[in-house]
């Protein structure tokens, strides 16, 4: 058997030498990213900010159906004593299956619970709480077994048994074993080839994904948010919002309700086909006029086009609404409004007995700025040394809000990842003035919230 090794190695060789440029550009071919794309089987997790707390939600993948699916929530400092009920109702037949989990007073979990699915498609995944209701539309995505996986795995095993058959019957036939060798070989090389490219093909689609209307709009999978329908390849129009309070005129250091309602930009319908970004729905941000109040919330869904969240201003004043949003198959966008707030202030502290206001402004260093004095339109590096090692929320290491004086610009950014206890964010402010700011991240399942202000320059061109 060994001296027939030899001489089909050598014929072999010139194959794989002409191969070995082909297989290399495989292997070094770029794969495309993206973004906001759950991948069939992931997790998902939503934020909310729902009955006085700051909650993720995450709601494990399942492989199939029928099956159990684990649902988790964690909360953010302070906890309140809480008790939670959970739905998940298929939006196709009704079935439902409840959960329930009491949110102990300090205690940030995780909680877990186990929910069952049974099938695949969209769902609604209903929070209740004693006082509040949020509705939130997920999408159970099974992956599906992609045809090239057969063409893969059936071409190993094909060039396996040519390969090692060639070899055992040399002795009988030299010509008959070089042929099966070759065959082998080439077989190998196209299961290897495909295997390099697959990353390049078409995905197929998962169970329970959303009808595709035009080609190039496939549903990103995993369980993600109900993306009800898919839009025209040039994308959706953008969506309007309307923000109102109940009461229409709320009191300084009492509760009130602040409304988002949102409506499509051309036909005028509510808008219910938002996608997750960020770990949330939606991110507002509040502010007072002069900067002292920020509030970053996550508000609860209350059905299609209506998100809500509670909120209690200390002082009156005007105060400014941010909320950034993303439609499916359409772009991110920010939507603002304005609200006054009247009485008298609430005197010192009086925010902090807000029940939906998880996160507080502390004492702590000020970030580093470099450039020192800033410059309108150039990069600007942000450095914040934190207490400890850093936990990852809504995503992200740390988040930056900027916004200008009077209000009318506001900017997110996120921090760069790092091993040390350092955020650092980049930057560009894009007008001299003065900016309010405020870094965000979580410690100790506890939202820090660092404060400041920027004074903005121009560029001295003398």
């Amino acid at each position: 058997m060994r001296p027939l090794l030899l001489p089909l190695v050598v014929r072999l060789l010139p194959l794989r030498i002409l191969l070995l440029p082909l297989v290399l550009l495989l292997v070094l071919w770029p794969v495309p990213a993206g973004a906001h794309v759950v991948a069939p089987g992931a997790d998902l997790r939503i934020a909310q900010t729902i009955a006085g707390a700051e909650l993720t939600i995450t709601v494990r993948g399942v492989s199939r159906t029928p099956a159990p699916a684990v649902v988790e929530i964690e909360a953010f400092h302070p906890v309140p004593d809480l008790p939670v009920e959970l739905t998940l109702r298929s939006s196709e037949t009704g079935r439902a299956s409840h959960a329930a989990v009491r949110l102990a007073a300090g205690r940030a979990g995780p909680y877990r619970v186990s929910m069952q699915v049974s099938r695949a498609g969209p769902h609604e995944l209903e929070v209740r709480t004693p006082a509040d209701r949020s509705v939130l539309p997920v999408r159970v995505l099974v992956p599906a077994t992609s045809p090239w996986e057969l063409v893969i795995h059936g071409g190993f095993y094909v060039a396996g048994i040519l390969v090692v058959g060639g070899l055992l019957t040399g002795g009988t036939s030299r010509r008959g074993s070089a042929l099966a060798v070759r065959a082998g070989a080439l077989t190998g090389v196209v299961a290897l080839t495909v295997a390099l490219m697959s990353p390049q093909l078409p995905e197929p689609v998962p169970d329970g994904a959303a009808p595709v209307a035009a080609p190039g709009n496939a549903g990103s999978g995993g369980m993600g948010p109900g993306g009800m329908g898919s839009g025209g390849a040039g994308g959706r129009p953008y969506l309007m919002a309307a923000f109102s309070t109940q009461p229409a005129r709320p009191a300084a250091g009492a509760e009130f309700t602040l409304f988002a309602d949102l409506v499509d930009g051309s036909t005028g319908r509510p808008v219910d086909d938002l996608a997750l970004h960020h770990e949330a729905l939606a991110h507002l941000v509040v502010t007072s006029a002069d900067g002292a109040y920020f509030r970053h919330l996550h508000p609860v869904r209350l059905g299609p086009g209506r998100l809500a969240v509670r909120l209690r201003a200390d002082r009156p004043g005007r105060y400014l609404a941010h909320a950034e949003l993303e439609r499916t198959d359409s772009g991110g966008q920010l939507v603002t409004g304005a609200f006054d707030v009247t009485g008298t202030a609430a005197g010192p502290g009086g925010s902090r007995t807000d029940p939906a206001i998880p996160q507080e402004a502390g004492p702590g260093p000020a970030p580093v700025l470099v450039p020192a004095r800033p410059v309108a339109g150039r990069p600007t590096t942000m450095r914040l040394r934190t207490a400890g090692p850093l936990q990852s929320w809504l995503g992200m290491p740390g988040h930056l809000i900027v916004r200008d004086r009077d209000g009318g610009f506001l900017g997110h950014v996120h921090a760069t990842p790092t091993r040390a206890p350092e955020l650092t964010f980049t930057f560009s402010f894009p007008a001299p003035g003065t900016y309010f700011a405020w870094i965000q991240y979580a410690r100790n399942s506890t939202i820090e919230t660092v404060p400041f202000t920027v004074t903005v320059g121009t560029e001295d061109r003398t």
